[in-house]
């Protein structure tokens, strides 16, 4: 089976304070064989990215309107005038406050909304075929389905 990945690299903003941040080069990534999930990849000053895994819905509704609770919030914003989305993450490693542009995570979701029109997802996951084949009939099935023990009327009426 094909997969389709959709890949865009960007710079977000980790917000230290209101008066600063920091740029962070990151990368978001979405594949058809994994159809609920988006994949962001965080380039900071160390020898491994840091990667985040949340829902797409997630993602798709915080450039719209403020949503999450946990580990993942996301929500848009203007910043001198610009449109962001942010993105409030949790971790036992501890919490980072990301600004993305909202022109470019929107363009870059449009494309995955397009590889994977929303409510299609389960389909790329083959789960109903997955189903079908586990399901089947099979000749051993017969064995199983057959009385271990026969009636006590015999079948010539003795």
């Amino acid at each position: 089976m094909h997969h389709t990945v959709v890949e865009r690299e960007l710079e977000l903003k980790l917000i230290l304070s209101p008066e600063r941040s920091i740029p962070v080069p990151a990368r978001l990534s979405y594949r058809s064989d994994d159809p609920f999930a988006v994949h962001i990849s965080f380039h900071i000053n160390s020898e491994h990215p840091v990667h985040w895994t949340f829902a797409r819905e997630l993602l798709v509704e915080g450039v719209f309107r403020p949503c999450g609770h946990g580990d993942v919030r996301v929500w848009p914003t203007k910043v001198e005038g610009r449109s962001v989305v942010l993105m409030a993450l949790s971790s036992p490693d501890g919490d980072a406050l990301l600004e993305a542009p909202a022109a470019q995570v929107s363009a870059w979701l449009e494309r995955t909304l397009r590889v994977v029109p929303p409510g299609t997802e389960g389909e790329q996951l083959g789960i109903d075929d997955g189903l079908a084949e586990l399901l089947a009939p099979t000749p051993a099935d017969d064995l199983w389905l057959r009385d271990p023990w026969p009636s006590d009327e015999s079948v010539d009426g003795e």
